[in-house]
């Protein structure tokens, strides 16, 4: 079976449509195509414990965020400020544009 390839890129703001952080927002820190999940700032927050290292001195719990699957995140445009569905557009010079399907203006490159 074919992977679909992510329309999410990093940088991008995008609000948690489902899961413990629903309609909070963020921007995209990291995006996995392969597995197709992305990482998001400030949005599912886990605890780890960390040994005492060269990195960490002391050691202990250590918050950092989690991958989330991309089906659960959707962008939000940054000139209607609004959740939207993103389509692909092929401007006359021939180079591909990400459009929002609610206002149709371009999205952040």
């Amino acid at each position: 079976m074919k992977k679909k390839h992510p329309s999410l890129k990093k940088n991008d703001k995008v609000i948690v449509l489902s899961g413990k952080d629903i309609g909070k927002i963020g921007s995209v820190l990291m995006v996995d195509s392969e597995k197709g999940r992305a990482t998001v700032e400030k949005i599912n927050i886990v605890k780890r414990h960390s040994k005492p290292g060269p990195n960490n001195a002391q050691g202990g719990i250590v918050e950092k965020e989690a991958s989330i699957d991309i089906s659960n995140l959707q962008l939000v445009c940054g000139r209607c400020a609004e959740p939207t569905r993103i389509g692909k557009k092929i401007l006359d010079d021939g180079s591909k544009i990400r459009v929002c399907k609610k206002c149709g203006g371009a999205l952040n490159e």
